[in-house]
């Protein structure tokens, strides 16, 4: 088995996709220490740039000192702790639902709620581009796993009109995390109203960044219906970590029952709950912010002139630039590097074959000046990555 390992790595790394950790000696931040140097980093999901931020900060301090550091138990042991209900509570009123469920991670929330929510009778419709959790919580699930091609709502249409399934659980990313772009979600809704469907929304890159003081996708879409079910993790515009889950009362407290990830898993510490409490107000209060990020991708747009590459349509802090092989995405992240700058290349299989591309995380942490210093090496990029 070991040989068989080395070998499949070994063949990763000739074809260009070996990944390899980067070791930060700083907080998370616009500016930050990795592998003992400087960056300028464009890597981060800290989209509102909370993670370092003081208030959490001595949140974080003084809730560990009521709370202490670790849960315990299960939440149906012990661990329910009055941080996470009272976290539960100000997200759920936060984007306008009825109930919140808390989860450790986005990854493990998706996997839970699928996996409790669709079985052997029920059918999943599943965009093609979804993150890794929501295909593998349809898997697990044991439901029909059916998948339709990118934002395509007629084969989605085509799919629910044949299916005779018990159940029907439409699940989607709201802001797909390596395109940037927004799903159709007005219309999965109304094919859910026509289907006797229910639409399942990962909104983890949107939540804290769109819609009415950054509520999410939903809300800027003006969608609001007893059929949704919404998923946002709390490490990327919240800046702290975890997930939680919303809707119905009925869902939620389902959810509590039955769903194996949230059931048979220790929560995380309270006073992540105390913290991620500061951050909702100060997403809350954060127009500022998102206004000063919609800046910033006026500004990326405006001045990149490359021609080889294609920037990715995209109105979210996730701003794809598109170079196809994974050599020369390497190449071109790795040309970032030697002039101080971080922009992660992104290689199959986290995106299709022949698709590789530079993911630009944009941050209201970053100034105007950050990103025309990005824009400005990437044109001078192309001339030099091109020529090797």
């Amino acid at each position: 088995m070991l040989a068989a390992l080395q070998a499949e790595l070994d063949q990763r790394k000739s074809d260009g996709l070996m990944r390899q950790r980067r070791l930060l000696d700083s907080p998370q931040a616009e500016h930050i220490v990795a592998n003992d140097q400087a960056f300028l980093s464009f890597c981060s999901n800290d989209y509102l740039g909370l993670a370092n931020h003081p208030t959490l900060i001595a949140a974080m301090q003084e809730a560990a000192g009521l709370s202490g550091v670790g849960s315990g138990a299960s939440n149906l042991i012990t661990g329910h702790h009055r941080y996470h209900d009272r976290l539960e509570k100000q997200l759920a009123d936060f984007v306008d639902m009825p109930a919140a469920l808390l989860f450790s991670t986005g990854y493990m929330a998706n996997i839970g709620v699928l996996g409790a929510l669709a079985g052997r009778d029920d059918a999943i419709f599943a965009d093609k581009l979804n993150h890794a959790c929501l295909n593998d919580g349809g898997y697990y699930s044991l439901a029909d796993f059916k998948r339709f091609p990118h934002n395509d709502v007629h084969a989605l249409e085509s799919l629910l009109r044949a299916s005779t399934a018990k159940h029907k659980l439409i699940a989607v990313d709201a802001v797909f995390s390596m395109d940037g772009d927004i799903a159709p979600l007005t219309e999965y809704l109304a094919l859910c109203e026509q289907f006797d469907a229910y639409l399942y929304v990962d909104d983890a890159h949107g939540f804290g960044v769109l819609g009415a003081h950054g509520q999410g996708t939903l809300n800027h879409l003006g969608l609001k219906s007893p059929r949704l079910i919404m998923m946002a993790t709390l490490g990327k515009a919240a800046g702290v970590a975890g997930a939680f889950v919303a809707g119905q009362q009925v869902v939620v407290e389902y959810l509590i029952q039955k769903a194996k990830s949230y059931v048979y898993s220790t929560p995380a510490p309270p006073a992540l709950s105390a913290t991620l409490s500061a951050s909702v107000a100060l997403i809350a209060q954060g127009d500022h912010l998102r206004r000063h990020l919609q800046t910033l991708i006026a500004t990326l747009k405006h001045h990149l002139k490359v021609t080889r590459w294609q920037l990715m349509p995209s109105m979210t802090a996730v701003q794809p630039l598109l170079v196809g092989n994974n050599y020369e995405a390497l190449a071109l992240s790795e040309y970032l590097q030697t002039q101080g700058i971080l922009v992660p290349a992104i290689r199959q299989p986290t995106v299709p074959v022949n698709t590789s591309r530079l993911r630009i995380s944009l941050s209201a942490a970053h100034s105007v000046e950050d990103v025309i210093q990005l824009v400005d090496t990437i044109n001078q990029a192309e001339h030099v990555v091109s020529a090797r």
